[in-house]
């Protein structure tokens, strides 16, 4: 191609039809498609080739005729010009495209730049303060401050500045200026930005940037007072979401800068915005509102635990069983404490338990801690008669054991025993069921020293049909009477409770006591009658711990013939065999476990064997006839088989 073109470039007349034929081409392809902007490119750059700059030119225009808003036609077309130092086509150029396209930045960048390189600076900054009324992006401002700074404009800089942070009025547009301003001396004037900037945001705009910004700047002039005041203005203006890392910058400048106290407060404040996150995210959690309001009982001011009590105690629990409120309670329950002892308000203090006792629905379910803390309060500040009005609510609305003693506390505290007593009328009517109850309402009468009281609750309790614990109440009447040291009716109760209970405990118990009174000959008559009452009831274990209780007592009270007597009585401990049962009826295969054979039962039991193998015997005599019948039987039915078979032969 290239012989051909240096052959064509020495005959004009070749050269000509050369020329002719190209443009042809291009002009068919053009024809084709006008919208096509790469063969009019083409076509201009075809006739920059060969030196017809005029040609080239009205290819462009007519290119631009086509679509004027083609952004690389018009850079193809005034880089020819650049290139061909054709200053003036191309300023009229680069003027015609930011008139017709003044969004378009590459316009403006190829503008201001040819102009700087021509050193016409001036023409420079008219371009870029016609770009600037169109209001461009952040980086066209910042290339034109960049402009001025090359040539140590600093004014004309401050001025754009100016223009440039109300344009883009951004937290990182202020900071520049303000560090531009920093970084050419001018410390009062950067000052004044990050002041004007915080005015300007005012309270709505607020963000941690601009503060952790001027703070820092302030850091570094060593006015380390006034930084600590911006960051204090910062944490209080913000809320907790908007500045976390407002929180670490605070938290590094106090302990570069700052003391003990400041550092502390720097620590309580971490945590503080913690639980409040926690909160925000799930208001339920008690556990963080106990961790929040500890810190500000710690250190902070009335009003503000005071307020956050108040919110805490706004979120009710959902659910309406009592495990659900149990730590919501304890939140009213701090509450109170807070308002006695720390603010010393009785009255807030006494709403405060009023409004809990409210909230709680006592039909469902009630804490008798509210109730008892509520009486205490009051006898504290001396109110007896409200404590009492109190705890008679408490035990009508909704009764309950621990409100009974609670209040039966109180007046024993007070000495009232006549209401201590109707309170346990009142308690025994609400569950007579409670052993505890009898016991310690007889107990009151033993101190009071009323033993014919004290006796007669006791019979009312025994006469009861139904006892949770009738064991304990049997014990402390029995230990009653022992005390009173009336042993007939010790030995009436003990047979009135055989008469109810076998149980080798009381036998045991009750031959104890006969001996530690010197009754030794009743108290071997009690142990032979366990003996006897047991064996009849074939209780092993239960009869082998009468006779140890029996053989100690023998050995204690008792002489060689009794002694040798009871030893006789001991059983035998041996190891035997037993199937194990499977509900399923599977084999479950066999266990070991100890027995105790007696001596007055071993003798029977070897009669017993030998009439349970006289009956194994005599089965197996049955047995054996049956099986010798049935073979006799079968024998016959084969000889008749056998004779149809030779008749049916016969007669074939």
């Amino acid at each position: 191609k290239q012989w051909y073109q240096r052959r064509v470039r020495a005959d004009p007349t070749e050269l000509g039809e050369y020329r002719m034929r190209k443009r042809k081409c291009f002009e068919d392809n053009i024809r084709k498609n006008r919208s096509v902007m790469v063969n009019w490119i083409k076509y201009a750059r075809w006739e920059e080739e060969q030196q017809e700059y005029q040609r080239s030119r009205s290819v462009y225009e007519r290119a631009l005729d086509v679509d004027h808003r083609c952004i690389p036609i018009w850079l193809k077309y005034t880089e020819m010009e650049m290139r061909h130092k054709q200053v003036n086509h191309s300023r009229n150029l680069w003027d015609r495209a930011v008139t017709l396209l003044p969004r378009v930045s590459q316009f403006w960048y190829k503008y201001t730049y040819m102009e700087e390189m021509l050193e016409n600076v001036a023409g420079a900054r008219q371009v870029f303060e016609r770009w600037m009324e169109w209001e461009p992006e952040e980086q066209s401002w910042s290339s034109y401050i960049n402009m001025e700074l090359r040539y140590k404009e600093l004014d004309r800089a401050r001025a754009i500045y100016e223009k440039f942070v109300l344009v883009h009025p951004s937290v990182k547009n202020w900071t520049k200026f303000a560090k531009f301003e920093e970084k050419h001396g001018n410390v009062t004037g950067a000052r004044e930005v990050y002041t004007r900037a915080v005015d300007f945001f005012g309270e709505e705009y607020m963000e941690e940037a601009l503060f952790i910004g001027f703070a820092r700047f302030e850091e570094v002039q060593k006015e380390y007072e006034r930084a600590r005041c911006i960051y204090k203005y910062a944490l209080e203006k913000l809320t907790k979401e908007q500045c976390p890392e407002l929180f670490k910058a605070y938290s590094m400048f106090e302990k570069k800068f700052g003391d003990r106290r400041g550092i502390e407060d720097v620590i309580i404040n971490k945590r503080r915005f913690k639980y409040e996150t926690e909160i925000k995210h799930n208001p339920l959690d008690y556990d963080a509102w106990f961790d929040l309001l500890r810190l500000l009982e710690a250190d902070g001011s009335i009003e503000d635990v005071r307020d956050t009590y108040e919110r805490a105690i706004a979120n009710i629990p959902l659910v309406a069983s009592k495990k659900g409120w149990r730590r919501y309670i304890y939140l009213w329950i701090n509450y109170a404490l807070f308002e006695e002892l720390e603010s010393e308000d009785v009255d807030k203090t006494r709403e405060v338990y009023k409004a809990c006792l409210d909230i709680i629905p006592h039909k469902k379910f009630t804490f008798g801690k509210i109730w008892l803390m509520y009486a205490q309060f009051e006898i504290r500040q001396k109110n007896l008669g409200h404590a009492r009005k109190i705890m008679g609510t408490s035990i009508g609305k909704c009764p309950k054991p621990k409100l009974f003693k609670g209040y039966i506390d109180l007046e024993l505290q007070m000495r009232e025993f006549d209401r201590c007593r109707k309170i346990y009328e009142k308690f025994l009517e609400f569950d007579m069921s409670n052993c505890n109850t009898w016991i310690k309402f007889a107990e009151l009468e033993t101190i009071l020293g009323d033993s014919d009281r004290a006796r007669a609750i006791f019979n009312l309790a025994i006469q009861q049909p139904l006892l949770d614990m009738p064991e304990i109440l049997w014990k402390a009447y029995i230990d009653f009477e022992i005390e009173e040291e009336e042993h007939e009716r010790v030995r009436a109760l003990y047979k009135a409770l055989l008469n109810r209970t076998k149980h080798v405990k009381v036998w045991i118990s009750y031959g104890n006591y006969e001996a530690t009174i010197e009754e030794t000959d009743r108290a071997r008559d009690i142990f032979e009658e366990a003996d006897r009452s047991l064996q009849q009831d074939a209780q092993k274990e239960e009869r082998v711990l009468c006779l140890e209780a029996w053989r100690e007592f023998e050995m204690k009270h008792g002489s060689a013939t009794t002694q040798n007597s009871i030893a006789q009585k001991m059983p035998r401990r041996v190891k035997k065999r037993r199937k194990i049962d499977v509900e399923e009826g599977g084999e479950g295969g066999w266990e070991e476990y100890w027995d105790y054979i007696f001596p007055d039962t071993e003798a029977n039991s070897s009669n017993l064997k030998l009439l349970q193998m006289a009956k194994m015997w005599k089965k197996q005599q049955e047995e054996s006839s049956d099986e010798d019948e049935e073979g006799e039987e079968e024998e016959e039915e084969e000889k008749e088989e056998k004779e149809e078979t030779e008749e049916k032969e016969e007669t074939e």
